[in-house]
């Protein structure tokens, strides 16, 4: 292919905007599908974008062999801090999380289904965060190709040029039954329970996945965590039977509410049902992972490939103490270092969702740099290096009119048993990009020959 995609993706821009810059009935008719759908945050629909975004084959390619890779460092991360209070210390779970966390789980991955937070860049690409517990949006894919099957352009420049979808649903429900599996299940048809706090934002997107769990023949329910019973033997709700209890609920959150007297935690200790993802992915969950992956002393736990993964896709990451580190090789005192060069990092809370509690350097003033560096050190937090970002120009509509927008581009892989299979994309117009901050989703189209 020799036409360059940029330009390529500009023509369809361009030819977007002069059929559909006003028309309010496909913008209408696209979000009641939405709607209709389950692709919602709340009562917002997630999409107002007129096209997918459209990733090179070459560039996906290279990002799923490194997420393989990164996934298997994840894993080793995991087991040596199982054995080494030391390693655990510093990734500052909880006392109720690191009880939880060995609980044993039946099968060899840590993560059943995971995401990896992900900047692209014209030269590459870096991981920012490890989503390794409970990673939302695998249901969102197959809802959002249908968006564009109403616009004739985009059907169009995906009849001219070789492309697949990817699909994540399919490769979660073979995930959950391989870890059912791998635990010890026998049935061909295992039950699954999802299961997170009634009346949560992402809802719509379990009713989108329990619909697709029973048409290939695995009775699916969906239910709050009270719900759930055990008897000394099955983990139940009234007669529905839970062979894998497919969490959704946050660990901390529920961790916060019940103690090993809950029956979850009963049957789990148990070991009288399959749990994906298990207490245990609390451990590479944690923000402060990516300070043990991208510190040199920690460097011995790795394999040559994961060390080369390391050093070009994790971005430099400490964890926020008083103390002498090393910084691209020089030693450095990090709470100086951070207050006179906070241009290059950002703080992030060691673990919370939803962009709450991140600070931006470049985004602060020196005074507000400082309060928020006093306040990393009393909570538990992460400074992490910037990372460069690629912005896209999209169509998208809004108050009956459509414009091409610049927007920051968050594309992040779901890995299922450490195998990618799409991702979430992810777009908003500032350095925070996330569904639950106001940003935006669309579908992902691999485009083979680029």
């Amino acid at each position: 292919m020799t036409r360059d995609l940029n330009e390529l993706l500009g023509e369809l821009n361009r030819q977007l905007l002069q059929e559909h810059r006003s028309d309010t009935a496909l913008f209408e008719e696209l979000t009641e599908i939405q709607r209709r759908s389950g692709i919602m945050h709340g009562s917002r629909p997630i999409s107002p974008f007129l096209r997918p975004y459209f990733l090179a084959g070459s560039k996906y390619a290279a990002i799923r062999h490194t997420a393989r890779v990164l996934s298997s460092a994840f894993n080793i991360l995991t087991h040596e801090a199982l054995n080494e209070p030391d390693l655990m210390g510093m990734l500052g779970l909880t006392d109720r999380e690191e009880r939880f966390a060995r609980f044993e789980t039946g099968y060899e991955c840590v993560s059943v289904t995971s995401r990896l937070d992900t900047f692209l860049s014209p030269h590459g690409f870096k991981f920012l965060e490890y989503n390794a517990e409970t990673p939302a949006g695998v249901g969102d894919q197959a809802k959002l190709e249908a968006l564009y099957t109403r616009i004739p352009a985009v059907r169009e420049f995906l009849a001219q040029y070789p492309h697949f979808y990817p699909q994540p649903q399919l490769k979660l429900l073979e995930a959950l039954d391989r870890a059912y599996h791998e635990y010890g299940g026998s049935k061909a048809y295992p039950n699954i329970a999802i299961v997170d706090w009634e009346g949560v934002d992402t809802s719509p997107e379990f009713e989108i996945l329990r619909d697709f769990f029973e048409s290939r023949d695995h009775k699916t329910i969906i239910c709050d965590p009270d719900e759930l019973e055990y008897d000394g033997e099955v983990l139940r709700r009234g007669d529905f039977e839970v062979d894998v209890f497919y969490k959704r609920v946050i660990i901390h959150e529920f961790l916060a509410r019940y103690d090993e007297s809950h029956p979850i935690a009963r049957a789990i200790s148990a070991g009288a049902v399959c749990m994906a993802n298990s207490f245990r992915s609390k451990i590479p969950h944690k923000k402060s992972s990516f300070a043990i992956l991208s510190d040199d002393r920690f460097h011995r736990y790795f394999t040559s490939d994961q060390l080369v993964a390391i050093h070009n896709h994790i971005p430099w990451t400490r964890k926020v103490r008083d103390v002498e580190t090393t910084y691209r090789d020089d030693a450095i005192e990090l709470l100086e270092f951070l207050r006179n060069e906070r241009f290059r990092f950002v703080l992030k809370p060691n673990d919370d969702y939803g962009g709450k509690g991140i600070k931006f350097g470049w985004e602060s003033t020196e005074s507000e740099w400082d309060d928020a560096i006093e306040h990393a050190l009393e909570a538990d937090y992460v400074v992490q290096e910037r990372a460069d970002v690629e912005r896209t120009n999209i169509p998208v509509f809004a108050n009956g009119e459509a414009r091409i927008e610049s927007l920051t581009v968050d594309f992040d892989p779901f890995l299922f048993m450490g195998e990618v299979e799409g991702g979430m994309v992810r777009l908003a117009s500032g350095s925070l990009v996330n569904i639950t901050q106001g940003g935006g989703e669309t579908a992902l189209a691999i485009l083979e020959e680029f």
